[in-house]
This record gives C-alpha cells, structure tokens and sequence, in this order.
C-alpha cells in the first residue's frame, strides 16, 4: 500500500503553534507528517467503489491527540496512536466537539475511541491539490493528563482519521491516514495549541 500512496505523490506538512492567553503566537513545531497506508486502504475503497458510496465517508474529519509519540509510529504501517486520549482526557469543558466511534486498526475492528471531530469551516481548500486543516485544542482541553501512577504526562503525537470508508452502517469505523510524532508538550489552560496540517493530493 505504500507504493501507491507514492505513486499517487501524496504527502503533508504539519505545523503546531502555540497561542498564549494574550494572543501571543509560537511555532513550537514545523514539519513533515507522515501518509500512512490507511490513506492507501481508504482511497482503494473509493476508487474500485468497494466501499461506501458516500463521498462524505470518505473525507478527513476527525483527529485524535495521544501521550506515548515517537519515530518508532512514524513508518507508513502505523495504524493507531500509541497511547491516544479517551474521551475524558480532553475534559469536561473543552471546545472541541467529540465522539466516540470504531477504529479500524489493522483490519480489526477497535469500539469506543474518542475523536476530535474537525469543524467543516476549518478545512481550507489551498489549491487543486492541497488541503489545509486547522485544528484548535483550546485552553480548557486536555490539561492536567496523567498517567496510571499519576504522573504528569505530555501530548506528543496526533493522528488525522479519514471518517468510514467501508460505509459501515450503524456505527462509523474511522481509519488512521496521517500520523506524526512531536516533542512533548505539558498542556495547561495558559494557552490554546493550533495544529495547521496541510495535506497534498
């Protein structure tokens, strides 16, 4: 699958800035991101019309942050994060939208994952080709995260989902179609982080 996602030349870059309470803005991280075979495996579904008939199925809608990012899940055969939140991590008064779906990890069906889901008016059309997402994590979501001894841990890794390629009814099964792994950020209520992902077709 990874020889078509060259041959088809799709490839992205991933920018994370980091906005204080005062409006103050950092670029914190700036850099490739990594198309993973799910891209493959969804664009299969569409093009040999195996999958959903719905074109909506199979646009880019949803995200999901995680705490355990590193090299070793930025090869095209990464299917999950290594460690992403549950829906209570993102916490009881963040801005985001979220919801819990199936996630097809490696061909197995994994139930009750928490998604961002990515407002329509923060995808920009850049070109014929290109596709920016902009996605906010607000200053009320995923502060404090700790881990199973109660440790403070950081968010370190984000994972774009393509929403139900297979059509599956009842219930959406998202599949992991970018991935990427970044220096360790101990979230607060002091500021808002902006993810700018562009992804090029």
């Amino acid at each position: 699958m990874r020889n078509f996602i060259d041959e088809l030349g799709i490839n992205g870059h991933l920018t994370i800035i980091k906005r204080d309470n005062n409006g103050k803005e950092e670029v914190i991280f700036d850099d490739h991101n990594i198309i993973v075979s799910g891209m493959g495996v969804g664009l299969s579904y569409l093009f040999t019309a195996s999958g959903s008939t719905s074109i909506i199925d199979y646009q880019i809608d949803r995200f999901q942050l995680g705490v355990s990012g590193g090299t070793v899940n930025e090869v095209s055969s990464t299917y999950n994060l290594s460690s992403p939140l549950v829906l209570a991590d993102y916490g009881s008064e963040s801005q985001i939208f979220l919801k819990t779906a199936t996630q097809i990890e490696d061909g197995v069906d994994q139930t009750g994952k928490a998604f961002a889901l990515i407002p329509a008016h923060k995808v920009t059309k850049i070109n014929d080709t290109s596709v920016r997402y902009t996605l906010v994590v607000d200053e009320e979501t995923a502060n404090g995260l700790t881990g199973g001894a109660g440790e403070e841990v950081s968010l370190s890794e984000i994972g774009l989902f393509m929403k139900n390629p297979t059509g599956r009814s009842g219930t959406e099964a998202s599949i992991l179609v970018a991935y990427r792994a970044f220096s360790k950020i101990v979230k607060t209520s002091d500021f808002s982080l902006i993810f700018r992902w562009t992804v090029n077709f």
